[in-house]
Order: structure tokens, then C-alpha cells, then sequence
């Protein structure tokens, strides 16, 4: 008797391929770049919860809240961009010049502060614009074009306010024509049961929200882990290279600018040497939240996650009572833990595979 299969009969089983086999829940899990940031903050809040009692109050995570946001928020776009394998030193004092513009521009013109918010949006989107165009155009590293842009707004930013205001903050813009309805907007404050909720904490959220949309759902975020993991590879395959990194430039300036907007209307002025340094600080939340430095892996949730861990630790140690130089030796920690551990998951997913 023949052994032959004959047409029409299945096909013997095939033995399944062990490298298609899928992952567990848990090594899902501990695949995301969010996942150590998320277990950080975890483990900082408990541990001030208990050695701080300030720490455990309403009041004080009103505090931690916003001090988060006003970092998180520009962290979401640096995240971005350090996905699309770019960097962005120029994002701290980005902030400080767009509320500058925006609040000289009206005083000096007597204009409604809408106007002059409108120009400073159109300046930060310029910037970026600028940035991804150099970096793309002349090939020179990101971190050296925007370090030279750093140097120019700072200087700018100083230079300028003098020149025109005769000190180095801007004046006073809470008596001028749209100041009310624009403070709703970047700087509400709402009492909710009994904390109080600042309207940039909402902002922060929903930008982290978006971007993590964008990311994982979306074509264009497919095209951003392209270029940041092999920016050649993408091109060859149809990726708009140059479009997608002058965008993520760009959206840096944008979520610069609306925290620029969140520090005019909380303040109703703005010193301008503001912001210098910051530009690390959004760096290492992306980092801590799980972006590599060499581009083509990191989330946004992961960089929001960093900055809350910020937000925690510069509150937590001021509420214990320690001194406050003590947050830079946690700061150095926290990014070669971080590094670290973003490390070993990377190495446990690609053995896993």
C-alpha cells in the first residue's frame, strides 16, 4: 500500500517553530520601555510616603503635580524626538522665549495677548522648523545644531528683554486685553475635592495620551521608530526622512511653546534667564521613561512616568527635610538606574526572540 498522500488529504502537522511562539503576558510587559519607569515611580512614592509625612498630603501632590507637568509636558516631545534618534538642547530655553515674545510683543504694541501669543507660536514652530532643516540639510549632528541654538536664544533672550524693558524680566501683562480668557486656557487652577488641580496637569496627560497614539497606532509613528532605529533602512523603503524629523523638531517647539504659555499666565512675567539646564532635564525624564539614546526605541508614557519621578523627588526630598543638593545625587541615580535597567530589557527581549 502506498504511503503517498493523495490530493485532497491534509497535509501531516507541521511542527510548530519555537521563534514564532508567543510571548507571555509578563515578558509582554517587561518588553515596554515604560515598564521600569512605571516600577520607579512606584517604589519613590512609597518610599517618601514614608519617611516625609508632608509628602503624604493633599496639598503637597497638587505640588508634585504640577512641578511634574511643567517638565513632562516638553519631556513628551524630546521623547519623540530621542525615538527618531535626535536631540533637542535648545527645548529649555525654547520655553523661556516663547513666553518672552509673547508677553514683550503685547505690552511693547499694546496689542491683545492673543496676537502676541499667535507670533511666539509661529517663532517656536520656526525654530524647530530651522533645527530639523540644518540637521537634515548640512548633516551635522542635532546635538551640535541645537547646542548653537541654545547659545543663541539664551543670549537672545537676555540680550533683548534688557534692550526693551531696561531689566531682565518682562513686564506685567495681567491688566491687558485677553489675559483672562488665555490664562484659562494655560493656567487654570480648579478645586477638586479639595486639590488643587492645575489645568497644565490635564495638558501633560492628554499630550502623553496623543503622542503614545501616534506612536503605536498610527503610520507616522511606525515611520518614527524607522528613522531613529535605521534612518537608511527607512529611507530605502519609502520613509519620508526629512519630513518626519523637521515634524518631531517642530513638535519639540510646539509643546515648548505651550509650556512657555503655562509659565507666562501662572506668573504674569517671566525672567529671562529661566530655563537654561532644563533642556537635560527633559532628556533624562525620556531617558528614565525608557528612550534609548541611540534612537529607535522609547515611549511617551515612559517619559511622563520620568517626569512624575521629578516631580516626586525634588518635593519629596524639600518634605523630608534633607538638603537639596541631595536632588542632583538622586538625579545621576535615577539616570544610571535607568539606563541600566533599560539596558537588561532590551537584552532579555532580544533573547526572548
Amino acid at each position: 500500500m502506498s504511503h503517498a498522500v493523495q490530493v485532497g488529504e491534509a497535509p501531516p502537522p507541521s511542527v510548530p517553530d519555537e521563534r514564532l511562539a508567543r510571548r507571555s503576558p509578563l515578558a509582554r510587559l517587561l518588553a515596554r520601555p515604560e515598564t521600569g519607569s512605571l516600577a520607579g515611580a512606584v517604589v519613590i512614592y512609597v518610599f517618601f510616603f514614608v519617611v516625609a509625612e508632608p509628602f503624604r498630603g493633599l496639598d503637597s501632590l497638587a505640588t508634585i503635580l504640577y512641578a511634574s507637568s511643567t517638565l513632562g509636558i516638553p519631556a513628551v516631545g524630546v521623547a519623540l524626538l530621542m525615538i527618531g534618534g535626535e536631540f533637542d538642547l535648545s527645548a529649555g530655553v525654547a520655553v523661556t522665549t516663547s513666553s518672552l515674545v509673547a508677553s514683550m510683543l503685547s505690552f511693547q504694541l499694546t496689542l491683545n495677548v492673543w496676537v502676541g501669543i499667535a507670533v511666539a507660536l509661529l517663532l517656536a514652530l520656526g525654530v524647530g522648523a530651522l533645527n530639523g532643516y540644518l540637521v537634515m540639510k548640512t548633516g551635522i549632528p542635532s546635538f551640535l545644531v541645537t547646542l548653537a541654538t541654545f547659545l543663541m536664544l539664551q543670549g537672545l533672550n537676555l540680550a533683548i528683554t534688557k534692550l526693551i524693558t531696561g531689566n531682565v524680566a518682562s513686564p506685567d501683562i495681567s491688566n491687558m486685553d485677553g489675559f483672562g480668557s488665555a490664562q484659562k486656557i494655560f493656567a487654570e487652577e480648579w478645586n477638586v475635592g479639595g486639590l488643587s488641580l492645575r489645568i497644565s496637569v490635564l495638558w501633560w496627560l492628554l499630550f502623553a495620551a496623543i503622542a503614545t497614539w501616534v506612536l503605536l497606532r498610527t503610520r507616522v509613528g511606525n515611520w518614527i521608530f524607522a528613522v531613529g532605529g535605521a534612518q537608511s533602512s527607512a529611507r530605502a523603503v519609502g520613509v519620508p526622512v526629512r519630513g518626519v524629523k523637521i515634524g518631531l523638531f517642530m513638535t519639540v517647539g510646539f509643546l515648548c511653546w505651550f509650556t512657555g504659555m503655562n509659565l507666562l499666565f501662572s506668573f504674569n512675567t517671566v525672567q529671562s534667564g529661566e530655563g537654561v539646564g532644563n533642556e537635560f532635564l527633559y532628556i533624562i525624564a525620556a531617558v528614565i521613561g525608557g528612550c534609548l539614546l541611540t534612537g529607535g526605541y522609547g515611549s511617551a508614557v515612559g517619559a511622563a512616568t520620568g517626569a512624575f519621578i521629578f516631580g516626586m523627588t525634588t518635593q519629596g526630598i524639600v518634605y523630608a527635610g534633607w538638603n537639596p543638593d541631595w536632588f542632583k545625587f538622586f538625579l545621576g541615580a535615577m539616570l544610571l538606574g535607568a539606563t541600566l535597567l533599560n539596558l537588561w530589557v532590551r537584552r532579555r527581549t532580544e533573547a526572548s526572540r
